[in-house]
């Protein structure tokens, strides 16, 4: 996974490129994992609802990204819905 200052480029099952930007990252000791959320940047279209993704990923020693790993848990997707949850609310608060 590449990383610009705040988008990151991934490559969907049929291998092509699509860039997104990176909502937030936060590290989890419970799973000793980092995770990112991003969304596709080519929605655009207001209308449309921004589709939001999370992955897990494990960096590497020179802080260079490591690669993206689905989230294989309902443990794990309930913990990243709380932090979106959490994220959001902040978000709304800080308008």
């Amino acid at each position: 996974m590449e990383h610009g200052d705040n988008n990151i480029t991934i490559v969907d099952e049929n291998g092509n490129e699509q860039l997104c930007e990176v909502l937030f990252t936060f590290d989890s000791d419970k799973f000793n994992k980092s995770y990112v959320l991003y969304y596709p940047i080519s929605s655009e279209d207001e209308e449309e609802e921004i589709e939001i993704h999370a992955s897990s990923f494990t960096p590497s020693e020179d802080n260079r990204d490591g690669e993206l790993q689905p989230i294989e848990t309902e443990e794990e997707w309930d913990m990243i819905e709380e932090m979106l949850n959490t994220f959001l609310e902040n978000e709304e608060d800080e308008e």
